[in-house]
């Protein structure tokens, strides 16, 4: 199960500055070995948004930068949002083209005997690939440090775009740290955040970004 904090900030300055302050750089042991990347994300579903009110999520993601150019899949189904903190089963298969099956991704995604098997099988059904279609997208930069904060590891991941409307027009800009737990105790990730909110412009952030992506091409919220 995938866990994480997102904080959204008020505005890209606050987010960098932030990121190249010692109030954040102090948990990060290797600084230099943080990574930047151009993130290209399309959300699929059914016209009818199938997968989207099972609380289920389809992106085909394309990481792009000088050292990196690769696709990824990405499936997150069911979980919780509370205060910031989201905590979603997700699944994710590397691509080498970009182009989405439910079958392909099922194989590369869990193993055999893998408990989780089921819940993707509930994400899926009764979709074929035939229905699946790109509902939304949007675009912005990553930069990805890893921390260590009690006995914990986590990524820090700086994220600054927009995202646009159904009329083309920018209608929201992402300022967001997204503070994933790879290893450790759900406390210390918790704290972390914490730390965070009290030394930062920023504040618990449950909306995802699929959320407001969509919202803005189904035309709610348009500027």
């Amino acid at each position: 199960m995938e866990l994480e904090v997102k904080l959204g900030f008020s505005d890209k300055k606050s987010l960098t500055d932030f990121m190249s302050s010692d109030r954040f750089l102090k948990y990060c042991p290797e600084p230099e070995k943080a990574s930047t990347s151009l993130l290209e994300n399309s959300y699929l579903d059914t016209a009818g948004l199938t997968v989207t009110k099972r609380s289920g999520m389809i992106r085909v993601r394309h990481y792009s930068s000088d050292d990196d150019d690769r696709y990824e899949f990405t499936v997150k189904y069911g979980g919780g949002i509370s205060a910031g903190l989201h905590r979603r089963y997700e699944w994710n298969v590397d691509s080498d083209n970009g182009v989405f099956s439910i079958e392909d991704f099922k194989r590369g995604a869990v193993s055999e005997n893998d408990d989780s098997s089921e819940l993707l099988e509930e994400a899926f059904k009764g979709v074929k690939d035939g229905d699946l279609s790109v509902v939304c997208s949007n675009t912005f930069t990553r930069t990805v440090y890893t921390l260590v904060f009690g006995k914990s590891t986590v990524e820090a991941c700086f994220d600054s775009g927009f995202i646009t409307g159904s009329s083309g027009t920018v209608a929201e800009e992402i300022c967001e740290l997204e503070l994933e737990l790879k290893e450790g105790n759900i406390n210390d990730i918790k704290a972390l955040s914490a730390i965070v909110i009290a030394e930062a412009d920023c504040a618990p952030l449950d909306k995802t970004k699929y959320g407001r992506t969509l919202a803005l091409a189904m035309g709610n919220g348009e500027n």
